[in-house]
């Protein structure tokens, strides 16, 4: 996310001002660890600001009305307690600096008693709650002297602003003889000689100067021509008039924005434009961060249960190779009784011929057991593991549907928009039984849950189509939306989505068949294949797998369509939602 820089931070304060000073603070909540979130009460509305000083992305702007969260954290705990009852009666910034003040005082013509600085300053930001004396009361957090040596502050110091940015403050009255000598005074590219030689010049900012002047930011200032130094000149004066005029507004560019150049005449006149679009921007940007931090952990935990569901399978396969020597141990048993003659004094082990298989067995003895007993333990052996098998094959089952299910999860999570913050938290749920004791188990499924969200399309011939996105919506969809008529799809022996075409709903067509079953194969792991075998079974022919979580099914047989997943890719944007 673009960083929120000098001349976005203006426009802010510009417009907060009009619409918040003054008013009436009324309450304070930390909803992350970098950030609170501050309500104001004026004669017309009540607003909220965000003042947050993460260190990736420290912005201050309004937004919407946040939830509402419960007991706040110490740090909300001591605003509301230091702002209980003041008006913001100031709110103004630094010229040319990424700081903030907002004093607050009993009644707008009272003396400031309190003040909240917040220092948007990239990993040095910081906010910080002063009293009347400009002590400390409180801060976003601590900077001791081994993280500051210039200016370590905490609790109980006097506040002391930032050191000044170096540079000259840009001037709109400055000629362009004089701002092209300041920009040539080093020989550097024009990209560092902008954001160098004056203040305020952010990254994207400089960007934006060079792109609307058609120039390359490593470009060396001395080889500029006379007319791109005149075309520079000229988008620098049109950046400084719009920045005087107040006459900032929000436009996207890119991955980022910018808040001066050409009028979007939409925004024209809207209280807190800027501001809301702000709040959007960098709202959508964390939403993006957020679900790719869970998207790499769902695939980090993904891996993990299937690797821990792989060993255990091969452990109980183990076993149940195992336990095929029970009919070996029996025979050796019964050989060996006959063989009671032989004694078992000296003896470490017999080789006995077998007249029904023709092969000699050697058994291994005890020279201090007789052979009897030694039988005896034979026979034990192979009727434990003629009960292990019993046990062993429902586990090895198990196993394999859980194996089933967590593949299925994988190729949800391939198939699943990196945006879509609702298909990743329905994949948690279902990642939640793997990862929770069985108690715990007990207590989600008795925990109520929302009504799923599948995928909802439309057949060439209007029919309504299903896809489900996770385990819960493939079992929803199913059982308990289907009804007589419906069809069921899915890619035969691959992990994938359910497909479910709404036969019930009207008549349908060969092309409504071929399309479900190229969405089937879609949203499987045979995507990258040219066709792919699809299963299609009535609804009504599904049962569910006792014992198994939701999305696994059995069914009779069922017809077998070819899917083609390309025609699927090139069908979706075109059927209706």
């Amino acid at each position: 996310m673009q960083p929120q820089d000098t001349t976005t931070l203006r426009g802010v304060v510009h417009e907060l001002n009009a619409e918040l000073v003054p008013s009436r603070f009324e309450k304070a909540q930390q909803a992350e660890s970098g950030g609170v979130q501050l309500a104001f009460r004026t004669l017309k509305q009540r607003l909220w600001l965000t003042l947050n000083w993460q260190a990736d992305c420290p912005r201050f702007h309004a937004i919407e009305p946040p939830p509402r969260l419960g007991e706040g954290s110490t740090l909300a705990q001591q605003l509301q307690h230091g702002l209980k009852g003041l008006a913001l009666i100031r709110l103004e910034q630094l010229p040319w600096e990424r700081v903030v003040h907002l004093g607050f005082a009993p009644r707008p013509d009272a003396p400031e008693q309190r003040q909240l600085v917040l220092e948007l300053m990239g990993r040095h930001s910081n906010l910080f709650l002063l009293d009347e004396r400009q002590q400390v009361i409180s801060s976003g957090r601590q900077v001791r002297e081994h993280q500051s040596r210039l200016r370590p502050i905490s609790t109980g110091d006097s506040y002391s602003a930032p050191p000044p940015l170096q540079g000259a403050e840009p001037q709109l009255q400055e000629s362009l003889e004089r701002w092209r000598q300041r920009l040539l005074l080093l020989p550097e590219s024009i990209g560092r000689a902008l954001m160098g030689s004056y203040r305020g010049i952010s990254p994207a900012l400089r960007d934006q100067l060079l792109q609307t002047a058609g120039l390359e930011r490593h470009t060396p200032a001395a080889d500029l021509s006379a007319a791109q130094w005149q075309q520079l000149f000229g988008s620098w004066k049109q950046w400084l008039s719009q920045l005087d005029r107040q006459e900032l507004q929000f436009t996207r560019s890119g991955s980022g924005y910018r808040c001066w150049g050409e009028a979007s005449p939409s925004q024209a006149n809207t209280p807190l434009a800027l501001n809301l679009s702000l709040a959007h921007y960098y709202g959508e940007g964390l939403r993006q961060a957020q679900c790719k931090q869970q998207r790499q952990r769902l695939e980090q935990q993904l891996q993990q249960l299937v690797q821990r569901e792989q060993r255990e399978l091969q452990r109980q396969e183990q076993l149940l190779a195992r336990s095929g020597d029970e009919h070996l141990l029996q025979r050796q048993a019964d050989l060996l009784l006959c063989r009671i003659d032989v004694g078992s004094s000296g003896h470490q082990q017999l080789e006995l011929h077998d007249p029904e298989s023709n092969q000699t067995l050697v058994v291994r003895l005890d020279p201090q057991q007789n052979l009897v007993s030694q039988a005896q333990k034979l026979y034990q052996r192979a009727r434990k593991l003629r009960r292990s098998v019993a046990a062993i094959e429902p586990r090895l089952r198990r196993h394999q549907q859980r194996l089933e299910l967590l593949e299925a999860s994988q190729v949800q999570l391939q198939l699943a928009d990196p945006g879509d913050a609702d298909v990743l938290e329905a994949l948690a749920d279902d990642l939640e039984p793997f990862l929770q004791s069985k108690t715990s188990q007990r207590k989600n499924n008795r925990r109520e849950q929302g009504t799923p969200s599948p995928l909802l399309l439309q057949s060439p011939s209007g029919l309504p189509l299903l896809v489900g996105r996770n385990h819960r919506q493939n079992d929803w969809i199913s059982f308990r939306q289907a009804r007589r008529g419906d069809l069921w799809f899915h890619a035969q022996e691959q992990p994938g989505s359910h497909v479910v075409l709404k036969g019930s709903e009207g008549e349908i067509s060969d092309a409504d068949l071929q399309t479900a079953a190229d969405l089937a194969a879609h949203f499987s792991r045979s995507r990258g294949n040219k066709k792919v075998p699809v299963v299609m079974v009535p609804t009504e022919q599904l049962q569910r797998i006792p014992g198994m979580g939701p999305g696994l099914v059995r069914h009779g047989n069922g017809s077998v369509l070819w899917g083609e997943p390309d025609r699927a890719m090139g069908l979706l944007p075109t059927l209706q939602p």
